[in-house]
């Protein structure tokens, strides 16, 4: 019983000189991905998280592992505040990056909710696409000129990581298409749509979508995005499930789950490891995997055109320089 495992990263895998942003990088998967690109000798590692207090004990918590003081103990380690709640932040923290860090090298995003119950973000959508996509899409094609020109300057493709989910494969999208009436965001703001057991997994379908289309207009050769599922992995993410469920997920997470280390061992190797291969692709335990069947279908398609038309409009009304990804 359990799930594959995940081998040690190369000891060949070095991000030394390099520049890595991870949202969500406080606790959890997010946690121990900063703290395996320190050990990997990272230069600089911004953690991106709303609370502000909760951003400076991780960062003051990295510095003091031995680890990482006796691999990297020069690295900068630092705080940028970013709300996934809140679109406006979002542009608030690029704006921020563009000025105050001159080469990105990667982008891990990571930062994510599963409610039971609907929910609106500050920005008026449903919470958990909100926090799982809508910021993440915008705070990335924010940064996507940054991350192509570090490209260009250091001769190799920058990283761009989505902490995808295996969840995809559980979308609503056959059962509960988008209407032609109304955009992919209307569709999930609205609250008939809403499965608390299923919205983590259109996220993450979302997620995808997104990957891929991305992928299209961004050579590998400049960019290698792709999205990673960790697996289930033994973090305390399932706060947000009802009463009901926690005892069950214990007992999962117990008999299934994979350490933490492991699970970010699976990012570590999509954003640092992984070649041009993996550029628009979703990631299962290290292995290019198919993703959602509906993607081989005209339906899965056509879903990814228009998520992408509809993220660029709501981008759009954030930043009007974004219409140039329509």
């Amino acid at each position: 019983m359990g799930q594959p495992a995940i081998p040690p990263t190369p000891t060949s895998a070095s991000v030394a000189g390099k520049t890595a942003i991870i949202t969500g990088g406080n606790t959890g998967i997010g946690y121990e991905v900063a703290r395996q690109l320190l050990v990997l000798k990272v230069s600089r590692i911004i953690i991106a998280v709303r609370s502000t207090s909760k951003g400076h004990e991780a960062v003051a918590s990295l510095r003091a592992l031995p680890e990482v003081k006796k691999a990297n103990p020069t690295a900068t380690i630092e705080f940028f505040h970013l709300d996934l709640d809140d679109s406006q932040s979002g542009v608030e923290f690029a704006k921020k990056v563009r000025v105050e860090v001159p080469e990105l090298h990667l982008l891990i995003c990571n930062g994510g909710v599963n409610l039971m119950s609907y929910e609106t973000s500050k920005s008026g959508h449903e919470r958990v696409m909100q926090v799982n996509c809508y910021t993440h899409f915008l705070v990335t094609l924010e940064l996507l000129p940054l991350l192509r020109a570090t490209a260009v300057k250091c001769g190799e493709p920058s990283r761009l990581t989505f902490v995808g989910s295996s969840n995809q494969n559980f979308n609503t999208l056959a059962k509960n298409p988008v209407k032609d009436s109304e955009t992919v965001i209307e569709h999930y703001d609205k609250k008939q749509t809403y499965s608390g057991l299923q919205r983590y997994a259109d996220s993450k379908f979302a997620m995808h979508a997104f990957v891929q289309r991305l992928a299209s207009i961004v050579p590998s050769s400049e960019l290698i995005v792709n999205d990673p599922c960790p697996g289930l992995v033994a973090t305390g993410f399932d706060s947000g499930l009802p009463s009901w469920l926690k005892p069950f997920m214990y007992v999962l997470r117990k008999l299934m789950a994979r350490t933490v280390d492991e699970g970010a061992r699976t990012i570590i190797y999509a954003a640092v490891v992984a070649g041009q291969e993996t550029h628009g692709k979703f990631l299962q335990s290290n292995k290019v995997d198919p993703g959602a069947p509906i993607f081989q279908e005209k339906a899965g398609q056509t879903f990814v055109e228009r998520l992408w038309k509809d993220t660029i409009t709501e981008a759009t009304q954030y930043d009007a320089e974004l219409q140039s990804f329509a």
